[in-house]
């Protein structure tokens, strides 16, 4: 879908280039608020903040005067651009923005300006030394101070305990108006983002916390704005959709995360004398060779009322192996797409081999040295599916999925399926 802009040539006079801090304010049909709060954030970056910075006015679509009053604060006040769109849409103006921003930062703010602008350098400093990738204002924060009714109250703390169930996020507020993130890693991020409207803030958080970036939090001083526009009904079922949307494309593997996490990510520390993930891939290993051995102990003693140990035993062990060569792909190695599936698919078999060389030579064992075998059939069979569990972890780390290793060095762009 083709986006049109019609951009404001009284405001190019008056820009900044390169400035280190881009804040923009995406509006719809606010003629009234419009000018007070440029002027008064405006009257606050002169005075208080100590880096060059630009201020964007995206009008996405207004039918009022909204347009007229951007263009004659640009046209006022230096440092002030105006955008217009011909699409609304509060993520649909902030992609555009910042995908167009040559600022170092890009931050937004709604234009009530009900956050408490004392929190903006907190937000953005962090961002410019380097030390986070994005920054959001937060009013479930210790330390914030919020002013607001008990039913806006309720339905932000709802929708984040729904965020945190249906999505495992870990941040506290998605919904505050009052956000920050590098331009750097805006420029890897946003393209994979889908929503243009009120849920483009949460897609953003959600897919750079998944991405392994570093979100920094601020509590803030907020008071609510009676006069909202917001239609919390509206807004409510699209964030619903969109969580939906977004868990589908998680558990589907479409986005492009491992990329990003290569690109952007921050790997997690060294530890002398420890191969770096290998602690989390033994821990991820570990939980599906759990199930892998619950579910092949369940098939084995199914197939064993019907048959004799050894049939019961490779169809239990095949079974159970291809699809525990499936989960660790996934999983443990994080191996998305389709490419050398089948591949390793087949290196799974001659590990899958391996393991019932271990084990069918356990119960020939067993059968040999004792007349009563059926009694102690599985703990033996436990201890052969450890051993070969360790080492069927070593064969997929070092043989297996070594490729993937090999080959992260050289990561796919992010506009790329991985």
């Amino acid at each position: 879908m083709s986006l049109s802009t019609l951009p404001s040539h009284s405001s190019e006079p008056m820009r900044v280039v390169d400035p280190v801090l881009d804040v923009v304010v995406p509006v719809h049909n606010e003629e009234i608020d419009l000018e007070p709060s440029v002027r008064r954030l405006h009257g606050y970056l002169q005075a208080e903040f100590p880096y060059r910075f630009r201020i964007t006015i995206a009008d996405n679509a207004s039918t009022d005067r909204t347009a007229e009053v951007a263009d004659r604060m640009a046209a006022e006040l230096p440092a002030v651009t105006a955008v217009h769109l011909a699409e609304k849409g509060r993520g649909r103006a902030l992609k555009f923005v910042w995908t167009h921003s040559d600022a170092t930062v890009l931050a937004y703010m709604d234009v009530d300006l009900s956050t408490d602008l004392g929190a903006l350098l907190p937000l953005v400093a962090p961002l410019i030394s380097g030390h986070s990738d994005l920054a959001i204002g937060s009013r479930l924060a210790r330390g914030s101070r919020v002013v607001r009714g008990a039913k806006r109250e309720f339905i932000s703390r709802s929708y984040n305990l729904i965020l945190r169930g249906t999505l495992a996020a870990r941040f506290s507020d998605a919904q505050c108006g009052f956000k920050a993130i590098r331009a750097d890693v805006a420029t890897r991020l946003l393209p994979i983002i889908e929503d243009t409207g009120w849920f483009f803030d949460t897609e953003m958080l959600v897919l750079a916390e998944r991405a392994g970036l570093r979100i920094h939090e601020v509590p803030v001083d907020w008071v609510d704005d009676p006069d909202s526009r917001v239609d919390i009904v509206a807004t409510a079922v699209a964030d619903l959709r969109g969580i939906a949307r977004l868990a589908r494309a998680l558990g589907a593997g479409r986005l492009p995360l491992a990329a990003l996490r290569e690109q952007l990510g921050r790997n997690p520390l060294p530890v002398a004398g420890v191969p770096a993930g290998l602690t989390g891939q033994l821990l991820r290993f570990a939980a599906v060779g759990l199930a892998s051995t619950l579910a092949y102990l369940l098939l084995y003693a199914v197939l064993r009322t019907g048959a004799g140990p050894q049939w019961a035993n490779l169809v239990a062990l095949l079974i159970t192996a291809m699809a525990n060569t499936a989960a660790n792909r996934r999983l443990t190695f994080r191996v998305r797409g389709t490419d050398g599936a089948w591949r390793h698919q087949a290196q799974g078999l001659v590990v899958f081999a391996i393991g019932l060389g271990l084990t069918s030579g356990s119960l020939a064992l067993l059968h040999a040295l004792t007349d009563a075998p059926t009694r102690v059939e599985l703990g033996v069979l436990v201890i052969a599916n450890l051993i070969a569990t360790g080492m069927r972890f070593l064969l997929m780390r070092s043989w297996v999925f070594r490729a993937t290793h090999t080959t992260t060095a050289n990561p796919q762009p992010c506009n790329e399926p991985a």
